[in-house]
Formats: C-alpha cells, sequence, structure tokens
C-alpha cells in the first residue's frame, strides 16, 4: 500500500463524520507510519511529540500509535478516548465519544494483562468501558454507557452495566 493511500485509508469512512475524528485518525496514520523504520522514528520524532502534546492534551484521545486498528476506522467526536496499546480493533470500526478500551488490574503472580481484541464491523456506542482479555466479535453494537467485562460473540448486540447480549444473530 502507498504512503498516501495508508494515510487515507480510513477518509472515505469518515466523510460524513464532521468532527475533528476523521484528522485524529490521519495523524495517527501519520504516526503509525513514522514508527515503522528506526530512519523515520529518529527523523521525525519532533512529529512524535508534536502528535503526543496535540492529540493526547489538547485533544483529549489517548490513541498511541503502537495500537493496532483495521482501515475504515472513525473516530466520532473524539473527545475523552482511551485505548490500550495493545488493543486490536479489526476494519470498519465506529468509536465514540468517551470510550474507554483497556486492560484489568492483574494481581496474579505472572503480571501478565491483555488488552482486548475488537473484530471487525463493531459499532462501540459513547461512554462505553471495555477492560479485560476479552474479545468482541465482528458485527456488533455495543450500546451507549455499557460497560464490557465479558466477551461477545458476532452478530451481537449488546448493552447494559454489566454489558448484557440483549440480541445475537
Amino acid at each position: 500500500m502507498g504512503i498516501r493511500k495508508y494515510i487515507l485509508q480510513d477518509w472515505k469512512a469518515n466523510l460524513a463524520n464532521p468532527t475533528k475524528g476523521k484528522y485524529i485518525v490521519v495523524l495517527f496514520r501519520i504516526a503509525q507510519l513514522i514508527v515503522k523504520r528506526k530512519v523515520t522514528k529518529i527523523l521525525f520524532c519532533w512529529y512524535l511529540l508534536l502528535y503526543r502534546v496535540f492529540i493526547e492534551w489538547f485533544m483529549c484521545v489517548e490513541l498511541n500509535w503502537k495500537t493496532s486498528v483495521g482501515g475504515g476506522f472513525q473516530l466520532w467526536h473524539g473527545s475523552g478516548v482511551v485505548i490500550h496499546p495493545d488493543t486490536v480493533i479489526g476494519a470498519n470500526c465506529s468509536v465514540r465519544q468517551c470510550t474507554t478500551i483497556g486492560v484489568k488490574q492483574d494481581f496474579s503472580a505472572s503480571g501478565i494483562v491483555k488488552a482486548p481484541v475488537i473484530g471487525d464491523s463493531v459499532d462501540i456506542g459513547c461512554n462505553t468501558v471495555i477492560i479485560g482479555d476479552i474479545s468482541i466479535g465482528d458485527g456488533v453494537t455495543i450500546g451507549a454507557g455499557s460497560v464490557v467485562v465479558k466477551s461477545i460473540p458476532a452478530g451481537a448486540v449488546a448493552a447494559g452495566n454489566p454489558a448484557r447480549i440483549l440480541r445475537n444473530s
């Protein structure tokens, strides 16, 4: 994939998005491209610093360039979003404001914590919390204000605190 195509892989999915989310995603893709090679990482370390300051401090979105995100990613009303760097997000996913995707505190002897794995075409409502070593299947819809602590199968609709499956296809 060419550089321009890589950077703009989410633009088409965000055409109807009038908010700052589409710009955050483009800046995220540029940062991902920079960290792929040691040379560009050194040459563009200034960009990575500006990315951190601008996106995290001013835009209030923690979207680390280490996060694996598929194409067609939508970030609606990008504010108050926290996504753990080890999270894997599939293609054509939509995340709304005030969403947290992260890990649970693990007090076991191993100390290993794993972030969620989110499938393709998942729609995550605003003010949602997804935490722990769980997987969200393809085509899942998660309602606003949900707290997801257990895996959700593909095609399901889930909502609530804790999230319950309301409809399963």
